[in-house]
């Protein structure tokens, strides 16, 4: 094919070359190339016409008209013009632009372009001197051969039609471009035989035939030689252009060959001078290397040999992971280095089995090891046994990805537990000779047959025996979690590395790309082209390639250097090795090569997976709280079967209880978790306990009331110091002190806050008895609510029953009481106070121990306070009706005659005088000024009502001086007695005139009635009726702030 005069000879000499000699024969790389060569493009023939055929055999080099085969924008198919000249459509549309961007889109002229630069006739000056010589050949030629445009259209169209008239007298067979001879039917067609002779012989007809087929053949040759002649003249021109063009294209092939001849000997002097010897290195160099390869394998075949004695010297001294690593490390180089190798095609399988051994071998050892060490004996003090050991064992187990080992020791440790609770039950039987273990061999029954002292000593053995098992536990699992968290940290620093490396390696291709395309754009130096040939994707080994081969084989290795030197830091942490089993591993591990051991992290675990072993190493550690726990509740509820627990006595049970709350307390340090089985244990004891404890004191309160003869009984001085230190805040009782140290007397009263109190025996052993049911608070927090609601209970009970003694005179039955003196009756209110005064106390104490959601059982103070309250008034409304029944008998025989003062009013004011005797040492002066106070108005009632009936009136008369004398008499008697000095008696009020209130019908106690007559008379609506199952009922009635008292009898 005929190449352009811009072709270049190099690439022409190269293309030569290369099919010449395979020597120099380069591989096309396609990628690469296109850097720095474009497409091959045919060149334009010098006959535009013609077609150039196919380009595949030019040179691929850089083409010098490349650029005008770019697209354009005049390559578009379609235009504005076209979209506007669209012959589909009827009409032109007129509103092509405005339908599309609105009305205010109109045709403005069009601003010049700044881009485009201003053509003149200048810019086409050099391309007319370059065509110049072309146009007068041109010109020459049209000279010489005449124009076909010249011709006539006529003479055309007549010689047209006349060549063609001339070949349709040849048959349409010689057209036919199948047309063959050799094909016996078209030869038949073209020669018929029927103008030949059959036999062989010539006669005149048959030369005839003959001559007129030659002639007219003749004929048809002539009318196609004319034909042809006729084209070639109409395309002489062209014809003689190729001619010439010819002549100049061997002319230039003439030139290529000799360039092509002169390169190929300077190509065999460059080959000879300059190549033979260095490529003769550089095979050497090859040559050495794979020696050194050679010698290399066979280096590492012998180290691979010493594999299986090497692990099972490991295997000797329990260097589990060494053997491990080991292993790894020999199965990878199989893998990448020694693949194929025939006499290690069973080494594989071999070291898989050998691996799945150390596994078996591992487990078993640590199952050996947990159990040795939960089971030794604690009086050693080291809480971990063989650290480096449990250490090494870890480390391989996480290893081998062997994830429950922790149930192994969580077994153990549940088998160990069961043991420290049998080794403590038998060290302590063995010490106690009233036990026959033949008879007896249970445990529990041989616990039964303890005493508390006993079973309490033994409790204790086993509450320090199970803290010192847990911190045991906790020191091991420490040691564990620690392994777990280095392999986790290790395993996170080693992908930071791999990041940090591969970012940099990163960097450092991008800057090699950088330099090749900055040492490509500025083009090799002269001299280094035809060595960049041979090097650059030849078929030997080039210096370039060497030196990028050494460096990324140097940074492999430092990258495996540091993962070496990270699993050699991890598993030292967790493995000591033997000096002899160190020295064999370094002969053996030296001869591997560092590059192909696995990493730490392909081996070990996900960080998800540690995480999750790192969360039951905790869990693991609260089970072994619970697990003491229940062994603990165990040993509880054998010693409480038989019911021995709620038989203890309060001291006992607290001292029980302190244990277990000093052991919980213990384990909850340990192991920050709350376990609820042994607390849970213990509260339904003292459920049990509170009920006995509760009903012993209710009982011996009950039967210290009925032996009850309701006199003042002396205070010893061991109550007086009970009541000073509730006094001062200890809601306690405080320590025995031993007998003789305090020669103090008792008192009559017990003083409380600067008050004295007369009271009864019952209520100081009441007071003692409150103060237990606080201290069992104290010592058992979690019996608050169900002891308060004893206590309760308790209160009441000393309340309703001291009520029936008292108050109904059921101690005239029970004791054998003569009668219920007033006396009695101010001793019951006294001791009634005293408790009122304490209530307070005990809420507050008890609301200290309380959750705030449990405050609600506090009301039961409130109701309990109410009723005593209550009964204190039902106490003194009694007093005032014994005054009053008085009264009522004795004026009734009242006479207003001489002498003065009359015996009515003697009697009445000894009878005050009794009253004011037996309550004046037994209640507070308040007290006595106000139940007096209700006295003199119950006098004051009936002595009004007397001098009503007699008809003594507020006249100065005789009788009414008489009645002045007697009421001086009363008012100065009672005004006399002590603390009475003061009392406003308020006599004139007998003498006011008052509307009679109406008959009141008897009511229930305690009853509301709303008496409509009271209203009228300015008494208030409500009347509260106060019975209590006592026969006599008091009214109470409040008008203003004075109150005032009557006494109603059945009728009102």
């Amino acid at each position: 094919m005929a190449s352009g005069p811009g072709s270049s000879p190099m690439a022409q000499s190269s293309m030569a070359g290369s099919g010449a000699d395979g020597f120099f024969r380069k591989p096309k790389d396609l990628a690469g190339s296109s850097r720095y060569y474009r497409p091959p493009h045919s060149l334009p023939d010098v006959c535009p016409k013609e077609p150039t055929g196919d380009a595949r055999g030019l040179c691929e080099g850089p083409s010098v008209v490349l650029d005008q085969h770019q697209w354009t924008v005049y390559n578009s198919k379609v235009n504005l013009p076209a979209a506007l000249n669209d012959p589909r459509l009827s009409k032109r549309e007129s509103d092509f632009f405005t339908k599309t961007w609105g009305l205010d889109f109109t045709e403005t002229e069009v601003m010049p372009s700044f881009y485009l630069p201003n053509i003149t006739a200048e810019h086409f000056s050099a391309y007319l001197q370059d065509t110049a010589q072309r146009e007068k050949i041109h010109e020459r030629c049209k000279n010489i051969c005449p124009s076909k445009d010249n011709l006539s259209l006529s003479s055309i169209t007549n010689n047209h039609d006349k060549a063609k008239e001339e070949l349709e007298q040849v048959p349409k067979i010689f057209m036919r471009p199948d047309f063959v001879l050799n094909d016996p039917a078209t030869f038949n067609a073209v020669l018929p035989w029927s103008h030949f002779s059959v036999a062989g012989g010539k006669n005149s007809r048959d030369g005839a035939s003959s001559r007129l087929l030659q002639e007219k053949l003749s004929h048809y040759l002539d009318i196609v030689e004319v034909s042809i002649a006729r084209q070639i003249s109409l395309r002489s021109e062209a014809f003689f252009h190729a001619m010439s063009s010819q002549h100049e294209l061997q002319d230039r092939l003439r030139e290529t060959e000799v360039a092509v001849a002169t390169l190929r000997a300077r190509t065999a002097a460059m080959q000879r001078v300059m190549c033979r010897g260095p490529l003769q290195a550089l095979r050497d160099a090859v040559t050495r290397s794979n020696c050194a390869k050679l010698h290399g394998k066979l280096k590492l075949m012998a180290a691979v040999q010493q594999t299986q004695p090497t692990v099972q010297l490991l295997l000797s001294t329990s260097e589990f992971v060494g053997a491990l690593e080991l292993i790894a490390t020999t199965k990878e180089v199989l893998q990448q280095e020694l693949q194929g190798i025939h006499s290690f095609r069973h080494l594989g399988s071999q070291l898989c089995e050998m691996e799945k051994l150390i596994d078996k071998m591992m487990v078993a050892d640590f199952t050996t090891y947990s159990r040795s060490d939960l089971n030794r004996s604690f009086e050693d003090d080291s809480q971990v046994l063989e650290k480096d050991r449990l250490q090494s064992l870890v480390f391989g187990l996480l290893r081998q990805r062997k994830l429950d080992f922790l149930d192994i020791y969580s077994e153990e440790m549940m088998q160990a537990a069961k043991g420290i609770v049998r080794q403590c039950v038998l060290r302590s039987v063995s010490q106690i000779e009233e036990i026959d273990t033949d008879a007896v061999v249970k445990l529990q029954d041989q616990m039964r047959l303890m005493t508390f002292a006993q079973w309490f000593e033994l409790l204790q053995n086993v509450f320090e025996h199970f803290v010192l098992f847990l911190t045991r536990i906790k020191a091991t699992l420490s040691v564990i979690r620690n392994v777990v968290l280095e392999v986790l940290d290790s395993c996170q620093r080693n992908r930071l590395v791999d990041a940090s490396s591969a970012a940099a390696h990163g960097n450092c291709g991008e800057n090699e790309d950088e330099d090749e395309e900055d040492s490509g754009s500025l083009g090799l130096r002269p001299g280094e082209a035809e060595l960049a040939y041979l090097t650059h994707e030849g078929l030997f080994i080039s210096d370039a390639l060497n030196e990028a081969e050494r460096r990324s084989s140097s940074a492999t290795q430092a990258k495996a250097q540091t993962r070496a030197e990270t699993s050699g830091s991890d598993s030292a942490s967790g493995t000591t090795e033997s000096s002899s089993s160190r020295e064999q591993t370094s002969n053996t591990t030296s001869s591997l090569p560092t590059g192909g051991a696995i990493s730490i992290e392909d081996l070990m675990p996900s960080d998800l997976e540690l995480g999750r072993v790192a969360n039951n190493i905790q869990e693991l550690l609260y089970t072994a709280s619970d697990i003491s726990h229940d062994r603990c509740v165990k040993v509880l509820l054998a010693k409480a079967k038989d019911g021995s627990l709620e038989r203890l006595s309060s001291a006992e049970f607290v001292c029980v209880s302190r244990a277990v709350e000093g052991f919980v307390k213990d384990t909850e340090a340990l192991c920050s978790r709350r376990s609820v089985s042994l607390r849970g244990a213990l509260q339904s004891q003292a459920n049990r306990f509170v009920h006995r404890f509760h009903e012993e004191r209710k009982t011996k309160l009950s039967l210290l009331l009925d032996t009850e003869r309701w006199k003042q009984a002396e205070v010893p001085a061991e109550f007086q110091h009970l009541v000073d230190s509730i006094a001062d805040g200890h809601i306690t009782l405080p320590e025995r002190k031993p007998a003789g140290t305090e020669d103090k007397k008792p008192r009559d009263f017990l003083l409380v806050d600067g008050q004295k109190y007369a009271v009864v025996g019952t209520v100081l052993l009441l007071i003692r008895i409150f103060l237990e049911y606080c201290q069992c608070v104290n010592d058992i927090p979690s019996i608050t609510t169900d002891m308060l609601t004893r206590l309760s209970d308790l209160l009441k009970h000393f309340n309703s029953r001291s009520c029936q003694l008292v108050l109904g005179a059921g101690a005239l039955q029970v004791v054998g009481l003569k009668t219920i003196t007033t006396k009695n009756l101010a001793l019951v209110s006294r001791c009634l106070q005293l408790v009122v005064h304490y209530i307070p106390i005990i809420r507050a104490h008890f609301e200290t121990k309380l959750q705030p959601k449990q405050y609600s059982v506090l009301r039961h103070f409130d109701h309990i306070t109410k009723d005593y309250n209550d009964h204190i008034a039902e106490i003194s409304a009694k007093l005032v009706a014994i005054m009053d029944g008085l009264f009522e008998k004795v004026l009734s025989k009242y006479e207003v005659k001489a002498p003065m003062p009359s015996l009515c009013f003697r009697n009445v004011c000894k009878q005050m005088a009794k009253m004011h005797e037996a309550i004046y040492e037994l209640l507070p002066e308040e007290q006595t000024q106000m139940l007096f106070l209700r006295i003199n108005a119950s006098f004051k009632m009936h002595l009004k009502r007397q001098l009503s009936r007699l008809g003594v009136i507020n006249d100065g008369g005789p009788q009414h001086g008489l009645v002045v004398v007697d009421v001086a008499f009363y008012t100065e008697n009672v005004q006399a007695l002590r603390s009475l000095e003061r009392l406003d008696l308020n006599m004139p009020e007998i003498w006011e005139q008052k509307r009679r209130l109406p008959a009141l019908r008897q009511l229930p106690a305690p009853e509301r009635v709303c008496l409509p007559g009271l209203k009228k008379m300015g008494w208030p609506l409500e009347l509260k009726m106060f019975g209590g199952g006592v026969k006599p009922h008091l009214i109470y009635l409040q008008k203003g702030t004075a109150e005032v008292s009557l006494w109603g009898t059945r009728s009102g």
